[in-house]
């Protein structure tokens, strides 16, 4: 490994080695951090990660490693370890002041945090963005147009890391809003999971087009409950990708879903994979902390109870139809204590 890389990629999962897959297009190094040594052989060996991303032959310029202290000299980190596991990853990383891109989408379970807040707590001192948006990884390996949010703490951390990661065919949009592109991505992986559910109960498009705009608009009250901006949660990294991972099984989160709409339980459909369904994780903690602060999120709770085997089906279903009715008002923010309906 002697040629400095353009930037490090903590995490060999799909999106992560997709991900790297787009820096080293030009040519540049790129190291590719994974945990289990199996993944780092299979890429080191045949270029392609046989675990995670099948028949995509990998840049010669991908430098796989299980071995983070080889991150130390990265000028940028893209860190893409899943949400539960981030506090521990970075409390493992070399010394050093290289920025964070964080492109784990979720909320930690135990202190219900966002990832940027993690991180400034597990890495003190680092500069931090956020990598969001519409991108399965799959596509985005193989080239294929994508465009994204990156939300930068400054303009200057924005001009160092935007050469890094843009590419002819990976375009990303500058943001300053961290907080609105995390919840974005966050609250989608929830909402995609109950979009699942429609599609594995056979109740039609109709049914997950509503879902997706009430969708939307727990995600807008929570966004902006807790600081963001609605312009950034109708950008790439909330309504895009939230339209994104409601309409394919391509999204794990969806087929979770779908899955647990023919009636698979959760327990059995999260202990048959491998990749990671943030959203199974977020659910619970998204509940807890919108209840905490009053903010109506029925869908989201309502994926809480399917995977906590407390409500069937059917039971969730009835219960969000038999709602009060009311107005739409997908912006408004949370309602004070004599307003909220219930």
């Amino acid at each position: 490994m002697s040629a400095r890389p353009i930037a490090g990629v903590i995490g060999a999962g799909a999106w992560g080695t997709a991900l790297a897959q787009v820096l080293a297009s030009d040519h540049a190094p790129v190291r590719l951090w994974a945990r289990e040594e199996e993944v780092v052989r299979s890429i080191r060996d045949t270029r392609v990660n046989t675990a995670f991303l099948p028949d995509i032959p990998l840049a010669d310029t991908v430098l796989p490693t299980n071995d983070l202290a080889d991150l130390a000299d990265c000028p940028a980190l893209l860190v893409v370890a899943p949400a539960q596991h981030l506090r521990g990853v970075l409390g493992a990383l070399p010394d050093g002041n290289a920025p964070l891109v964080l492109c784990a989408k979720g909320i930690e379970a135990e202190t219900g945090q966002l990832m940027c807040e993690v991180a400034r707590e597990a890495a003190p001192g680092r500069a931090i963005a956020i990598l969001s948006g519409p991108t399965f990884a799959h596509e985005v390996a193989r080239g294929l147009p994508a465009a994204v949010t990156l939300a930068c703490e400054s303009e200057a951390l924005w001009d160092d890391l935007a050469p890094r990661i843009a590419r002819p065919a990976f375009r990303p949009y500058y943001s300053d809003d961290l907080v609105g592109a995390e919840i974005g991505g966050a609250v989608k992986n929830v909402l995609a999971i109950g979009c699942g559910v429609v599609a594995g109960a056979g109740l039609g498009l109709n049914a997950r087009a509503a879902l997706i705009g009430r969708g939307f608009a727990e995600m807008t009250r929570f966004g902006l409950a807790r600081g963001a901006r609605a312009d950034t949660l109708s950008g790439l990294s909330g309504l895009g990708d939230l339209v994104l991972t409601c309409s394919s099984e391509n999204s794990r989160n969806f087929s979770l879903g779908k899955g647990l709409g023919e009636g698979i339980p959760a327990s059995e459909l999260l202990s048959n994979r491998r990749t990671v369904a943030e959203g199974a994780a977020t659910a619970p903690v998204l509940a807890r902390e919108a209840a905490k602060h009053g903010i109506d999120m029925p869908i989201v709770e309502a994926v809480g109870h399917l995977l906590d085997g407390s409500f069937g089906v059917d039971e969730v279903i009835a219960g969000l139809l038999a709602r009060p009715l009311r107005a739409e008002r997908p912006q408004e923010a949370p309602a004070g204590p004599s307003e909220r309906q219930s």
